[in-house]
């Protein structure tokens, strides 16, 4: 996936959208927001302990030298595991998805998304690796916009992040957002108090 993302136009969208509404936007791209640490070193650990049977079974290798290609596996499957796709892989996509989730939450807080007068702030979060899209809206939004429209605006962005439109994923998802916004809280003449960039983590 191109992980191109074009701040000025999502940045653009954002401000088009809050135009018509007194709720604020903001979008957060993430990299990567799964630790696969743990799932890396228990691979690494297990092959690692299995390594010296074939070495054992098959060559008369000394056991400081069977005890070296043990440490060697063990360090070779931790950078591997670490440093490429193949980890993020091997670890269940549930806890992908808790830990993008989590991420989205601190987000929310972090940004101050719920600084706004009416309590009408909502943060699109995006993360790369995991495929992974979140809208967070502010309780004062609770009740007026359905998990059914909310949802179709994550499975179009989702859909788009796949194809690597990313840039075009968020500026169809803020626009579609700025819509159901914009039916349910009305320009009222407050301030901008959310930032108007996109977010950028890892």
């Amino acid at each position: 996936m191109r992980e191109y993302a074009d701040e000025a136009a999502i940045v653009a969208a954002v401000r088009a959208a809050e135009t018509r509404t007194s709720g604020q936007i903001v979008c957060v791209l993430a990299r990567r927001s799964c630790d696969t640490s743990a799932h890396a070193t228990l691979y690494s650990a297990t092959l690692a302990l299995l390594a010296p049977w074939p070495l054992l079974a098959f060559t008369q290798l000394s056991a400081q030298h069977i005890f070296a290609v043990q440490a060697a596996v063990f360090i070779a499957a931790l950078l591997l595991l670490n440093w490429t796709r193949l980890g993020l892989a091997l670890t269940p996509r549930g806890q992908q998805r808790r830990q993008a989730f989590r991420a989205a939450a601190e987000q929310f807080f972090t940004l101050g998304m719920t600084r706004t007068r009416n309590r009408t702030g909502v943060l699109i979060f995006v993360s790369l690796a995991e495929h992974y899209a979140r809208i967070v809206a502010d309780e004062g939004l609770n009740g007026k916009i359905t998990e059914v429209e909310w949802r179709a605006v994550i499975d179009d962005l989702v859909r788009r992040l796949r194809e690597g439109r990313v840039t075009e994923a968020f500026v169809v998802a803020v626009g579609q957002t700025g819509e159901l916004l914009a039916r349910v809280a009305p320009p009222d003449g407050g301030n901008n108090d959310l930032p108007d960039r996109l977010v950028r983590i890892n």
